[in-house]
């Protein structure tokens, strides 16, 4: 039977290169110059760090049009209120992957409420999706990007076994 899974990942490559094409546009930028502005990913968390909040601002914008550049969803993006004292502001961004046990349930209700012959199976932080023709897991692919509003999450859908 055909099937492929629901699940949403990050790409830490094309994160990376996001992250390092935003702090060679802050170095380069005029706006920017003398300060000591900077950038810093770990695992799942970027950190802003700048003079002042609006700068943070500038910051956010930067990455986010990077980001999405390198084809990363936003909706993945948790921002976190800024942290501003006299000398520094600093802000957080949590960077969010894999569904949820809630997000997983509103899939699979959007899937059996579309009264499509596909039945859908929680394994974990992925959704599995099967059928008996591609054409219906085609529809259901198709009703599931039209309602990735409602589960918080960017979805991508890999695995397609036919």
């Amino acid at each position: 039977m055909p099937s492929f899974d629901v699940v949403s990942e990050l790409d830490y490559h094309e994160l990376t290169n996001a992250v390092d094409q935003a702090i060679r546009e802050l170095e380069s930028r005029f706006d920017f110059k003398g300060t000591d502005a900077k950038f810093t990913l770990n695992k799942n968390e970027l950190d802003l760090e700048a003079p002042a909040d609006f700068q943070l601002k500038q910051m956010l914008d930067i990455v986010k049009l990077k980001l999405t550049k390198r084809g990363i969803d936003l909706v993945c993006l948790e921002i976190k209120d800024p942290e501003v004292n006299l000398a520094r502001a600093r802000q957080k961004v949590i960077l969010r992957e894999g569904i949820d046990a809630d997000g997983a349930r509103k899939i699979q209700r959007a899937i059996k409420d579309s009264k499509l012959k596909v039945q859908a199976a929680i394994q974990g932080t992925k959704v599995r999706v099967t059928g008996k023709s591609r054409d219906e897991l085609q529809l259901a692919m198709a009703l599931l990007r039209q309602q990735k509003l409602e589960v918080e999450v960017a979805l991508q859908f890999n695995n397609f076994r036919d």
